[in-house]
């Protein structure tokens, strides 16, 4: 597939981040956790890859919160972790690198003395499981978030997360609002709590599924299933 010109516009909208201590993958290197220089542009390489082999057949799009160290941060992808990049959770939970893209190859962004197999994201490895589970096609889901950065905690370094404050939050709304136009026939569904308000406040009524964490896990798949499974 080639590049999709309106997702690599968009990508370029989310270059310049709000605040310091929200991390930009895209455009940021992490310079302690870093496997390579590049690790920027391998990460937008594959934010473009995934969001482009889903345009014009994404029907639902599930948005949570904010972008995680253990996702995101180093996969350019919100909710999808290192191992499942690298096949490390293909016979475990029947999900691989090409569930995710099949455009370019994937690569690891961190460091092996971060983590030797590649960074692991409960949220992803529940999420993506329940998808295939659930036997939905992972090419008609998007996976999003209404902070497209990631929160860190000064004092903590990168490798932490945190929940995304008020004006993070009013500062996401309008990349949230231009993500939804590049899936205008897909179904909005907040994970959580954060992104149910965000959604309303572009006006908006949407599904609300249980965030995973925190022992949401069993109602984030019921729900799934009762609306999609």
């Amino acid at each position: 597939m080639g590049r999709d010109p309106e997702v690599a516009a968009y990508i370029e909208t989310l270059k310049k981040s709000p605040s310091e201590y929200l991390f930009n993958p895209w455009f940021q290197t992490d310079p302690e956790n870093d496997r390579i220089k590049e690790a920027p542009e391998v990460r937008r390489r594959q934010l473009q890859a995934y969001l482009s082999e889903r345009r014009g057949k994404a029907r639902i799009l599930l948005i949570a919160e904010a972008l995680g160290y253990q996702g995101g941060h180093f996969t350019g992808i919100a909710m999808t972790s290192e191992r499942i990049l690298l096949g490390h959770q293909r016979e475990k939970y029947g999900v691989g690198p090409d569930s995710v893209f099949r455009s370019v190859t994937p690569e690891r962004t961190s460091r092996h003395s971060v983590n030797r197999l590649g960074m692991s994201e409960p949220t992803a490895t529940i999420v993506w499981g329940a998808l295939a589970d659930l036997g939905i096609d992972p090419y008609r889901v998007v996976l999003w978030n209404a902070v497209p950065w990631h929160p860190w905690r000064t004092g903590n370094g990168r490798l932490s997360n945190r929940t995304p404050n008020r004006k993070e939050m009013e500062a996401g709304l309008g990349k949230l609002r231009e993500f939804l136009t590049l899936f205008p026939e897909a179904q909005p569904v907040a994970v959580g709590r954060k992104c149910q308000q965000s959604l309303s406040l572009l006006g908006m009524d949407p599904l609300h599924v249980r965030h995973p964490a925190n022992g949401g896990a069993p109602a984030f798949r019921n729900q799934l299933k009762q609306w999609f499974g």
